[in-house]
C-alpha cells in the first residue's frame, strides 16, 4: 500500500512543481538554447548562416583580445567577490550575535534598502560621488585639501570594484546572516569552556560553520559581477570592457550574432568550471575541518 501512496504524492509534487518549472524553461532555457545554436552558426553579410561550424569557437579561443577581457573580468569579479565577502561578513555577525533578537528584523529591512532602487540609479550616484566636480572633489576643494579635482577616482577599475561592491554589499550580507543565525550557540559556549579564546573559537567552530553562507555570498556575488555590463560602461568610461560588454558589441555594434553568441557561451562555461571548483575546494575544506 505504501507503493500507491509514494507515487500519489510523487504525481502531487509534480503537479505542484510543473508551471515554475514550465515556466524557468520558458524563460531562463529557451533563451539559452537559442544562444547557444547561434553560436554555431556562420555570420554573412547582414544575415546568419544556418550551417554548422565551429569557427566562432575557434575565432574566441585564439583572439587575444578575448583572452585580456576575460582575465579583466575575472580579476574585477574576484575583487568585487573578495571585498563585498569580507565587508559584510563583520556586518552580518555584527547583525546575529550582537544585535537583540527584537532589532534584527529592523536591521535587515534597513540592509534592503538598496533594492529600493533601480540598480542602474546607484550606478550613477556613484558616478556623481566620484565625478570630476563630484562630491569628493567638491569637498576636499572647499575645504582646502586640494587645489584641482582628482582625476583618478573615476574610470578605472578601482572605482567599478567599488561600485560593484556596494551594489551587490546586501547579496552576501543576508546569506552569511542565514548561515550564523544557525550555528548552535551551545557550540561556541562549549569551546570557551575548553579554555578556548574568543578568536580561536571563532576561528575553529564559527567560521567553518558559517562557511556555507560565505560559499553561497561569493557565488551570489561573483557570476552577476563577472557579467555585469552596467558599471564597465558608466563608471569604466567604456575604455574598460568586461565580458559582457564584448558580447553587446558584438551583437549590436558589429551585428555578428554568431560570434557574440560564442563568446557569450565561452564565457558562461569558464565561470561554471571556476564556480564548481571553487564548491569542491571549499568542500573539501569543510571536511578536513570537521
Amino acid at each position: 500500500m505504501s507503493a500507491p501512496r509514494i507515487d500519489t504524492e510523487a504525481r502531487q509534487g509534480l503537479t505542484m512543481v510543473s508551471p515554475p518549472l514550465i515556466y524557468a524553461v520558458l524563460v531562463l532555457a529557451a533563451p539559452l538554447a537559442t544562444i547557444l545554436a547561434y553560436s554555431f552558426f556562420r555570420d554573412g553579410y547582414l544575415e546568419v548562416i544556418h550551417e554548422f561550424t565551429f569557427e566562432n569557437y575557434r575565432a574566441v579561443l585564439s583572439d587575444p583580445v578575448f583572452h585580456k577581457i576575460l582575465l579583466r573580468s575575472l580579476w574585477v569579479a574576484l575583487a568585487v567577490t573578495a571585498a563585498t565577502v569580507l565587508l559584510a561578513f563583520p556586518v552580518a555577525y555584527f547583525l546575529s550575535f550582537v544585535v537583540p533578537p527584537e532589532r534584527k528584523a529592523l536591521w535587515i529591512f534597513l540592509i534592503t534598502i538598496p533594492f529600493w532602487t533601480s540598480y542602474l540609479i546607484r550606478v550613477f550616484l556613484w558616478k556623481v560621488i566620484l565625478g570630476h566636480n563630484g562630491v569628493i572633489n567638491a569637498t576636499l576643494t572647499g575645504i582646502g585639501v586640494i587645489d584641482e579635482p582628482l582625476s583618478f577616482l573615476l574610470f578605472n577599475v578601482q572605482a567599478m570594484v567599488i561600485t560593484l561592491a556596494h551594489a551587490y554589499a546586501p547579496f552576501a550580507i543576508l546569506p552569511i546572516y542565514v548561515a550564523l543565525e544557525k550555528i548552535d550557540r551551545s557550540l561556541l559556549e562549549a569551546g570557551r569552556d575548553l579554555g578556548e579564546s574568543r578568536m580561536m573559537t571563532f576561528w575553529r567552530v564559527t567560521l567553518p560553520l558559517a562557511m556555507p553562507g560565505v560559499i553561497a555570498a561569493s557565488l551570489i556575488v561573483f557570476i552577476p559581477t563577472i557579467g555585469d555590463y552596467v558599471t564597465p560602461e558608466l563608471i569604466g568610461g567604456g575604455k574598460i570592457p568586461m565580458i559582457a560588454n564584448m558580447v553587446q558589441k558584438q551583437m549590436l555594434a558589429l551585428d555578428n550574432r554568431p560570434l557574440g553568441s560564442a563568446v557569450a557561451v565561452t564565457a558562461m562555461l569558464i565561470v561554471a568550471i571556476l564556480s564548481v571548483l571553487f564548491l569542491l575546494l571549499n568542500r573539501r575544506f569543510l571536511r578536513v575541518r570537521s
